[in-house]
């Protein structure tokens, strides 16, 4: 029997962070699949939209050998993807773990027998952290190209 695993994210701004996800994710599973989440939904969901625009988000992790499929999540009910996908298990960064969120996402995989498996979170670098270093690397040049350098 083939054990299909689920990774969900954003995957913006592709960084270490994401590839450890996937790395653990593949190790636990027989096949692989990637959850992109759509831009329009990220906005609902995070309250902002990804720099990188979905379809190029998607050409991205599609090319990771690690990865077997991938799925763009069109609304935020992750219950309604795995009616589509049908995984076995789904992987989380271990932020999510005894959070109301995490808590919600157990609850509501256990009635349909899906298991929930936390990786560490790779806190030295997340998409929020390149988001700011970005936004910090244009207010500098900004100010520059205002004082004439």
């Amino acid at each position: 029997m083939t054990r299909v695993g689920y990774a969900p994210g954003a995957y913006d701004l592709f960084h270490i962070g994401h590839l450890n996800i996937l790395r653990h994710a593949r190790a636990h599973c027989d096949r692989l699949v990637a959850g992109i989440v759509d831009d329009d939904v990220l906005e609902i969901t995070k309250g902002r939209r990804p720099v990188i625009p979905i379809a190029e988000r998607v050409e991205i992790v599609r090319h990771i050998d690690l990865v077997d499929d991938v799925y763009v999540e069109t609304q935020p009910d992750k219950l309604i993807t795995w009616e589509d996908v049908r995984f076995d298990v789904i992987f989380k960064g271990d932020d999510w773990r005894g959070t109301p969120k995490g808590e919600k996402l157990e609850r509501d995989f256990a009635t349909v027998g899906v298991e929930v498996v936390y990786f560490p979170y790779t806190v030295h670098t997340s998409s929020t952290l390149l988001r700011r270093a970005l936004a910090l690397l244009e207010a500098e040049q900004g100010a520059s190209a205002a004082i004439g350098d």
